[in-house]
């Protein structure tokens, strides 16, 4: 019996693959890393600190310097996990629209995701975890165990995106969430470094049709299905 260990999960945003990765970590007993929070992290540190976003040797600089922790959560808010930047809590605060509209240009840039990757492999090497993000199964983990690629009809991730600000207290505009999607979504695909793709080898599931459970429930499937060989 193999025993799978590593799952990574990539996809575009709003695919599922965040709720589905803690919820998939949650009954395996594993670690949910997500590591798209790395990247939102640098953003919203180079926001914050006035370093334009298309400074690239800044952002990566910045990137190398930073003290990036991921925890399991630490404030019963409906969070999945809590992410500190040196030291400070801005779990909520990478998840604001600015982010949003500024993470795309600097998840590109090779020297931010060289810094954020070696971390990223670190964590992946102590085995037991699903790890969530948009390179996982192609650069981060090409070893997986296990990969899963989701997706989904922009409409409809966009229509995810809208909901979960709102249900938050935010405010937000559909047809502007649906342009920043697809906006993001071109970038991400056509980046020169790790585009965003599903790896020869991962097992591509549409949620656009399916409930959460339905997905967690595949994957799991899938987990069984390669313990079994």
């Amino acid at each position: 019996m193999t025993r799978v260990s590593r799952i990574a999960i990539d996809g575009p945003a709003a695919s599922g693959k965040s709720t589905v990765g803690k919820l998939v970590a949650e009954r395996l007993g594993y670690l949910y890393f997500d590591t798209g929070v790395m990247y939102r992290a640098v953003t919203w540190a180079s926001l914050e600190r006035g370093i334009a976003i298309s400074d690239e040797v800044a952002v990566t600089r910045l990137a190398q310097d930073l003290h990036i922790d991921v925890t399991r959560p630490t404030v019963a808010d409906g969070r999945q996990y809590t992410v500190l930047v040196d030291g400070v809590d801005v779990t909520w605060e990478i998840r604001r629209p600015e982010v949003d509209a500024q993470v795309s240009p600097v998840s590109a840039y090779p020297g931010v995701r060289a810094a954020l990757t070696a971390q990223q492999r670190r964590i992946g090497a102590g085995g037991r975890v699903v790890m969530v993000g948009r390179d996982i199964g192609t650069v981060v983990m090409p070893d997986a165990d296990l990969k899963v690629y989701l997706d989904a009809a922009v409409e409809e991730r966009a229509r995810r995106r809208y909901c979960e600000v709102l249900a938050r207290g935010g405010e937000a505009d559909y047809e502007a969430v649906l342009r920043g999607m697809a906006q993001r979504d071109a970038i991400d695909s056509s980046r020169a470094t790790a585009p965003l793709c599903a790896a020869a080898d991962a097992v591509v599931i549409d949620t656009t049709c399916m409930s959460i459970d339905q997905v967690v429930g595949a994957i799991l499937g899938l987990v069984g299905e390669a313990e079994e060989r």
